[in-house]
């Protein structure tokens, strides 16, 4: 595997894995809305920037993957807190399963979701302030595991914009506190991309004490 398309590449996540994977050698295009995004971008013959709309029909998505020629698409795209419900509807589950049959129209196998912790859990979404959200990530997750697609969904905890540690939790047994800086996500992102024994599985992350390589 070679190159790495990311939907989401200008959110905070996204910037982050752009650096991650361009240090590993991955080729990266980097879905963005406009061009005024590829700013954040760094200058550097392994990223391309590529006008992707997640608003756009399949059809589009799937000649815009096709044209890039890359082996792996990965969903970092998200609408962010300061939208309404309908966004999240738009962006988190008809955006994210369009661009999975995109993907497979493109004939691209390799896919990684990034999700939510807490998407798996019907029971906690009242609690969590968020059951919207956690709605339309755990009905795009369940359509992305009855695809064909060689998928890995990543359910990380509470984002936090500290330095990364370089290690994780796997699957922790309790879930509904746990947190993970957006640096080690994105770390998480890049080990699992590549790595063959992730493929049809779904992991909850958040800060632990195992190294990244090691925890899968």
């Amino acid at each position: 595997m070679n190159s790495v398309f990311i939907i989401g590449a200008h959110g905070q996540i996204g910037q982050i894995l752009v650096h991650k994977l361009v240090k590993k050698g991955f080729e990266v295009f980097a879905g963005i809305r406009n061009t005024e995004q590829a700013k954040v971008f760094p200058t550097d013959e392994l990223v391309h920037p590529v006008h992707f709309d997640l608003n756009d029909s399949v059809e589009e998505m799937a000649k815009c993957f096709r044209q890039t020629g890359a082996d792996a698409i990965v969903f970092s795209a998200g609408s962010g807190g300061k939208t309404g419900d309908d966004q999240t509807l738009i962006i988190d589950l008809d955006g994210a399963v369009k661009s999975m049959e995109a993907a497979q129209k493109a004939r691209i196998k390799r896919y990684v979701m990034v999700s939510s912790v807490g998407s798996n859990k019907p029971d906690l979404w009242d609690e969590s302030g968020l059951k919207p959200y956690l709605i339309a990530k755990h009905y795009a997750d369940k359509e992305l595991q009855q695809t064909k697609l060689d998928y890995t969904i990543l359910r990380p905890g509470m984002l936090k914009n500290s330095s990364g540690t370089g290690t994780i939790t796997v699957n922790p047994e309790r879930e509904e506190r746990i947190s993970i800086p957006r640096e080690d996500v994105a770390e998480t992102i890049a080990t699992v991309v590549g790595n063959q024994s992730t493929i049809r599985k779904s992991y909850t992350i958040g800060s632990g004490n195992t190294p990244i390589p090691k925890a899968f």
